[in-house]
């Protein structure tokens, strides 16, 4: 039985692998919209790209700290700036992936969105797509992984902090999916959050949609 799940693990965890780019490649067609999880490195500048260059018409961006205004990101995003006024939103209440997911489907439902691109490293990819897919199964899904210096440099097992990363994240992927089978199977131990909107900042009158 033992071997069994030791089997079982073993090939999960490759699947998982699997799924993780290892090169950042534009995604292969256009969304309505772009969401952008914060927390990992050049995620923003490159959803920023992504808007800039037309592939979708808004971008939110999810999980902003709570303390950080419009004006923080604006600093850091100088040449991006005439985006920033016209076409981003900011969502302050999402603390984790599930949250993330929730407020992007409430952001995407109220401006009529079909189709999202899903901004995330690579190796939260799998598990963003898992909640995000759960959360809003009517809009289309579309990925884009950003890959970090030291994935790009070195072998995820070679360097000890990618490593810890990579296998925290496997748990907390299988975590998700788990919760999301149960969850098809009426089974859901973790209610969904409330259908009320979160804090969602928008930019001022001349933010509306395009």
């Amino acid at each position: 039985m033992l071997t069994i799940a030791v089997a079982a693990a073993g090939i999960g965890f490759l699947a998982f692998l699997s799924q993780l780019r290892e090169a950042e490649a534009k995604p292969d067609r256009k969304a309505d919209g772009i969401v952008v999880l914060t927390g990992g490195s050049s995620r923003v500048s490159d959803a920023m790209e992504l808007l800039a260059a037309g592939y979708g018409k808004r971008l939110l961006i999810s999980g902003v700290h709570p303390a950080s205004a419009a004006s923080d990101i604006s600093r850091s995003l100088s040449d991006h700036q005439s985006f920033l006024n016209c076409c981003v939103d900011l969502d302050h209440s999402a603390v984790n992936t599930r949250s993330n997911a929730e407020q992007a489907r409430l952001w995407a439902h109220e401006r009529g969105f079909h189709s999202v691109i899903v901004v995330t490293s690579n190796y939260h990819m799998p598990r963003a797509i898992v909640e995000f897919s759960h959360a809003m199964p009517d809009v289309i899904l579309v990925p884009y992984a950003v890959v970090g210096e030291k994935w790009r440099d070195e072998p995820w097992w070679a360097n000890s902090t990618t490593m810890r990363i990579v296998l925290s994240e496997y748990l907390k992927y299988v975590a998700a999916e788990v919760r999301v089978r149960l969850a098809a199977l009426g089974l859901d131990f973790a209610p969904e959050m409330s259908e009320q909107p979160g804090v969602l900042s928008r930019r001022p009158a001349t933010a509306q949609a395009n």
